[in-house]
Formats: structure tokens, sequence, C-alpha cells
């Protein structure tokens, strides 16, 4: 196998091809995910950061 061959067969194999869905779940909106994680870790940073305070 050339790797031509092989790298075509690997995106026609990552890209759902022939399956019933395309690869995207409706309802995972990418910036509502990205917010989400955002929202956690901006959260974990306050949180952090009133635990270190010097006294």
């Amino acid at each position: 196998m050339s790797l031509h061959s092989t790298a075509a067969s690997l995106v026609t194999l990552a890209s759902g091809e022939g399956g019933e869905h395309g690869g995207n779940h409706e309802s995972l909106n990418p910036y509502l995910t990205g917010g989400g994680a955002l929202l956690a870790l901006l959260l974990l940073l306050w949180i952090t950061t009133r635990f270190n305070r010097d006294r």
C-alpha cells in the first residue's frame, strides 16, 4: 500500500462515510461546550485564588 492510498482510506474511515451519522452530534454545540469549559476553569481559578491569599 502506498502512503497516498493509506491516507485516503484513513480519511474515509474517520469521516464516517457510509454510516448513518456525519460525525457531528446535533446536541453538541461547540460554543456552549467551550463556554461551559471556560466558566468552569474561571470558577476553579477564583476558588484557588481565594484559598491562596497571603494572610
